[in-house]
């Protein structure tokens, strides 16, 4: 049986790494918070949840990558506080690897107080927060949901504060 590989060709030279996903801790006054997003992803036709990600460009550190690709997405400013090994994201087809950046939002700083995304033109990307909260002892996991920015799929006008839901499974 032949088998079937893909290299991807945009990786910089002089690194050994792709790209970024970015684990974005939002530090509020009423405890912390996940920073996911919700993207249309055209090869599988569908929008996905995923953390903010992007590709590290020429000449740009891992951290520098990371704090760029989550102020284009989302507006925030952040600042790094840890970096995983590398991971490869379909090892049995692809080459393609990155490094989980974990990255701290400070809510009190001016910058933060109006945020706003600066996405591309075929960008289809809407973030939203994740209420971080420690299991309870029961061993069931908890998480509540609240959308703070939301783009509609079908007109291309962003919204704010579109939708809440009290938790998920």
């Amino acid at each position: 049986m032949e088998q079937v590989s893909a290299t991807r060709r945009t990786r910089p030279s002089g690194t050994d790494i792709d790209g970024v996903g970015i684990v974005a801790i939002l530090h509020k006054p009423s405890g912390k918070e996940i920073v996911p997003q919700k993207q249309y992803r055209p090869p599988i036709d569908r929008v996905t949840i995923e953390v903010p990600a992007g590709l590290v460009d020429a000449g740009e550190t891992l951290e520098q990558a990371a704090i760029r690709e989550l102020r284009e997405k989302t507006g925030y400013v952040s600042a790094v506080t840890q970096t995983s090994p590398v991971m490869f994201n379909d090892p049995g087809f692809c080459n393609t690897n990155l490094r989980m950046v974990h990255v701290s939002i400070d809510m009190s700083l001016p910058e933060i107080q109006d945020i706003k995304p600066q996405l591309e033109e075929n960008d289809f990307i809407a973030f939203f927060t994740v209420q971080h909260q420690r299991p309870e002892r029961s061993g069931k996991d908890r998480c509540n949901l609240s959308l703070s920015h939301e783009w509609d799929f079908d007109t291309e006008q962003r919204g704010q504060n579109a939708h809440d839901a009290s938790s998920c499974p």
